[in-house]
């Protein structure tokens, strides 16, 4: 390679100088010119929220700073267009070539396509790289070449996959390319405005972005908090779990080295016979793996982030009531287990992964509301929000993967409080209301002796709400919708029995027989660059279909411990209760017009945007109008302080 070759590294989730493969690819070509550019026109839905461009702006500040110290300065660019970005940069240092590591959302997907193809009609070479999974999605199929449809499959075969552990060592020195770009500073990104500083002042007294401080935070996990992971993982209040699911998703920890990490000690602890070591590496490494997942079908099946991967949903009558899904985000639903999780969330950007399982699991089995609206919330309010995985994990609670939830399975939110809040305490620290209500009944204070209301100071539908609804009536509802659902899908079925009706192969549209999805077989791509390391694009050829999944045994199955995705769970700071929601200022960074044919997801959670319909029979009608702000009700989310959780 020509030593005065100049190279754009562009960075993106990949905010770290450590094994990282499109960076040491570069460093090794010569000069290299490492560019950031933000265009939020093209982040359209998915803008991230607010605590989440928070840690993004400070990891920025923190690669920018390590950059500079081994010769090189970061250029940050705000634009309409990266396309369009990449080409001046290009021009400016009279660069050859444009590396980049892969991202497997739907968005990125489509884009970076697009700018490899439009580089290379160009003539300047481009090349991408794994710097985000063990294996890419295009690498894992079963023995007749499909792709697999369960975690279980997937993951035994991605594990005998595992090669020699492979690292890019961090480059000692970098030469800055010659050439004058127009660049702005970090604060003229607008990853934050004034409003939100205040709050996001109190996000770095528990966290601490960046890729040095990701790597000091591997180590601590594993070298003092690994061994009782197995123990430790469900306990909802403390530092239970790693707490590098937002390091992972930036980028600033590679997910090669974690799970070395993990697999290293793991050996060393089954040569000493220490099987609860054994177990609790097993379990985390178990949570990469739900991780590596999210990528793997949501590049397979790309339609995933607003249709369910199994049909069975296509005809779900979903209840789309903007009143309680006002309820369910102010935490104030009258499930106590519930109300504490959402408030958590609002006042922090985080929750326990089996916090989320159980406001989700309430959010689509008791309201029917639909599961994107919740995904979405989710997208905005969380500190680690992450899509592929808020995407696997709603479906999985909702019934749409063949390895998920049974859609007729409910959980009772009192039951769940007794078995992960035993005492009470988490309640009692996110809901003040219910503080002084006795162990034995903060969990369903419906039920308790006036007495003992009174003596706690509660008073049922003045300073907690009644329950939205009661168990009994949303498992009669569930029910009845899941029989509707099984009527229409009989109705379409026995309409196309002499195959009228056209079948495409997204499976978004297919009425068919199967509940399953298509399997997609593998074949070669054609992709506008000569690397060996290409990304491919996803392929919807050559399908046959699954088995359909079997029935529940019982309702009252225990919780799968996979919950939803990777999202290792912990503790942070009180945010200021007073500002707008992340979802609103969110909102409020976009505005697009909705298609004919879509259903809206209310501005309260998101800006408009353009849908297909995810259920005929609710797509005529509706539209639902913009909410007011989050009400001030929730008092103990105002003028938070930083606290231990």
């Amino acid at each position: 390679m020509e030593s005065n070759s100049k190279t754009i590294a562009w960075f993106r989730r990949d905010l770290r100088i450590e094994d990282n493969p499109a960076l040491a690819a570069a460093a090794r070509n010569g000069s290299v010119l490492p560019v950031f550019i933000w265009c939020p026109k093209e982040e359209g839905q998915f803008y991230p929220g607010r605590v989440s461009r928070w840690w993004l702006k400070q990891s920025l500040i923190h690669l920018e700073h390590s950059l500079k110290s081994l010769g090189a300065e970061l250029v940050f660019i705000k634009a309409q267009s990266t396309l369009s970005a990449l080409l001046e940069c290009v021009d400016a240092v009279g660069a050859t070539k444009v590396v980049y590591n892969h991202l497997y959302d739907p968005v990125s997907l489509v884009r970076d396509h697009n700018i490899k193809q439009k580089l290379g009609e160009l003539g300047i070479s481009v090349q991408s790289y794994n710097g985000d999974l063990l294996n890419e999605p295009w690498e894992v199929y079963n023995d007749d070449g499909k792709v697999f449809t369960t975690f279980d499959a997937y993951w035994e075969k991605s594990l005998c996959m595992q090669n020699e552990p492979v690292s890019h060592l961090p480059p000692w020195r970098l030469t800055q390319a010659a050439g004058s770009v127009k660049m702005c500073s970090i604060e003229e990104l607008g990853l934050e405005n004034e409003l939100e500083k205040s709050s996001n002042a109190l996000l770095g007294k528990r966290w601490a972005p960046g890729w040095s401080n990701a790597d000091k935070a591997l180590t601590e996990f594993v070298e003092n908090n690994l061994l009782a992971y197995s123990k430790d993982r469900l306990r909802v209040r403390g530092n239970s779990t790693s707490l590098l699911s937002p390091y992972l998703h930036f980028g600033e920890v590679s997910v090669r080295k974690v799970f070395n990490s993990v697999r290293l000690k793991q050996i060393l602890w089954t040569k000493e016979g220490n099987c609860v070591g054994d177990k609790s590496a097993n379990l985390y490494l178990r949570a990469i793996g739900l991780r590596e997942y999210s990528r793997y079908i949501c590049f397979n099946f790309p339609f995933t982030h607003e249709r369910s991967l199994l049909n069975n949903l296509k005809f779900f009558p979903w209840n789309a009531n903007q009143a309680h899904f006002k309820a369910w985000r102010q935490g104030r639903t009258g499930y106590p287990l519930v109300d504490a999780g959402m408030r958590e969330l609002w006042a922090t950007g985080w929750v326990h992964n089996k916090i989320r399982v159980i406001v989700s699991s309430f959010f689509v089995k008791f309201l029917v509301l639909p599961w994107q609206w919740g995904m979405k919330y989710f997208w905005d309010t969380l500190l680690d929000a992450d899509l592929e995985s808020d995407i696997i994990g709603w479906q999985y609670i909702s019934g749409s993967l063949p390895d998920g939830h049974e859609l007729e399975r409910l959980d009772n939110p009192e039951v769940q409080g007794f078995n992960y809040d035993p005492e009470g305490d988490y309640v009692r620290h996110w809901l003040p209301e219910l503080a002084r209500m006795p162990a034995e009944w903060i969990h369903h204070p419906w039920d308790a002796p006036l007495t003992v209301l009174k003596a706690a100071g509660v008073e049922l539908g003045i300073n907690y709400p009644n329950p939205i609804i009661d168990v009994d009536v949303a498992r009669d509802r569930l029910m009845q919708a899941i029989f509707i659902m099984r009527e229409k899908e009989a109705a379409v079925n026995a309409s196309d029995a002499n195959g009228t009706i056209e079948v495409v192969f997204d499976n978004s549209e297919n009425v068919g027989d199967s509940t399953n999805p298509k399997d997609v077989v593998k074949g070669k791509v054609p992709c506008p660059s000569s690397s060996s390391y290409d990304q491919r694009v996803p392929s919807m050829g050559n399908v046959c279909m699954n088995k359909k999944r079997p029935k529940p045994e019982e309702e009252t199955k225990q919780l799968k411990d996979n919950g939803l995705s990777c999202k290792n769970e912990g503790k942070m700071s009180n945010v200021d209760g007073d500002l707008c929601s992340t979802a609103e200022s969110s909102s409020m960074k976009k505005q697009m017009t909705n298609s004919r044919n879509s259903f809206s997801v209310p501005r309260a959670v998101s800006m408009s945007y353009d849908r297909k319909t995810f259920d005929d029979e609710a797509s005529s009608h509706v539209k639902l109008q913009k909410e007011e702000e989050i009400d001030t009700e929730i008092n103990s989310c105002k003028n938070g302080k930083a606290q231990t959780l």
